[in-house]
């Protein structure tokens, strides 16, 4: 049999600050990637420029579309049997593509998750190391995916099933909770998930990422990744999972005054799963128990009162 191909995409735009780390890590792995590309975005710097520079090939879009356009063409550009997305701002350790083979050559899962430090981007304090549990995730894929958020810098997916499933979903109503929805989907479409307990992954902290600016379209675009769940086969088995999820953005919700949307997602909770709650405090937990829509109104207005440097947000 023919030794398996893994290939390395790099979704980017106006990542030309960023990317030499990223490339020079990627070139300095004990085993190469097969192939290293780098989709420009339509950026307004030199990233493909820099790309080049630095040893990647790549693809140019002619349209910004974002992120999930931007894997999906990669995906459908390379041949590699393995694909491994990475985000342009973050770095791989040289251990990375000899664990990856590791787990291409068992050959058992079709997912494979890989512990990473989360680190700031100017001191490189280790802020957290992020550990998957591996017998939750094999266990059931589907439950973990819906109640942890899961990155693409530190997936390993088989190419064949990532174009059987179709990819990421290019809906801008998920654009924010893209990941969260990707991952959710290939469990909700049968794949198998494992997990690296090794690090060979660096994400890092940048205050000015799309994530950090964008934490209210976050919060909207996680509830409609959640509300996508519930087209999937089988999502009737996860309704209190899915209400639990919903319980957490409906409190974010409240706390950037978007009231309207809060008790549309606290409603389809209930709706879901009767018996779900918010959590929190043991006196909140037990006035939910009862009020559970009103617990969540009146610790907003608590908060706002008591402690208003908590929603001072920029």
């Amino acid at each position: 049999m023919p030794r398996p191909t893994l290939s390395l995409l790099i979704p980017a735009y106006n990542a030309a600050p960023y990317l030499p780390r990223l490339l020079k890590s990627a070139h300095a792995q004990t085993q190469a990637f097969d192939e290293i590309w780098v989709y420009d975005d339509c950026s307004t710097d030199d990233t493909a420029e820099v790309a080049a520079a630095h040893g990647a090939k790549v693809l140019r879009g002619d349209v910004n579309k974002g992120c999930s356009a931007g894997k999906n063409a990669l995906a459908r550009h390379v041949k590699t049997d393995w694909i491994h997305f990475h985000d342009a701002d973050d770095e791989l350790l040289p251990n990375f593509v000899a664990l990856a083979h590791k787990w291409i050559e068992q050959d058992h899962f079709d997912v494979v998750l890989f512990d990473y430090e989360y680190r700031d981007n100017e001191t490189h304090e280790l802020i957290l190391t992020q550990r998957f549990d591996r017998a939750a995730l094999e266990a059931d894929p589907k439950r973990y995916s819906i109640g942890k958020q899961i990155n693409p810098f530190c997936g390993l997916y088989r190419h064949a099933l990532y174009e059987a499933i179709g990819g990421y979903d290019e809906d801008r109503k998920i654009l924010y909770a893209e990941d969260s929805a990707f991952h959710r989907k290939l469990a909700f479409g049968n794949l198998t998930f494992s997990s690296e307990a090794e690090v060979s992954i660096i994400n890092y902290r940048i205050g000015t990422s799309m994530s950090a600016k964008n934490r209210l379209n976050c919060a909207i675009s996680n509830m409609e990744s959640l509300k996508l769940c519930l087209q999937y086969e089988g999502a009737e088995r996860y309704h209190s999972e899915i209400a639990a999820g919903l319980w957490n953005v409906a409190a974010l919700l409240l706390s950037y005054d978007q009231n309207d949307e809060a008790i549309e997602s606290a409603k389809l909770a209930l709706r879901l799963a009767p018996e779900s709650r918010p959590t929190g405090s043991v006196i909140f937990e037990k006035i939910a128990q009862f009020l559970p829509i009103n617990s969540l109104l009146v610790r907003e207005a608590g908060i706002r009162l008591l402690k208003p440097a908590l929603r001072n947000k920029a």
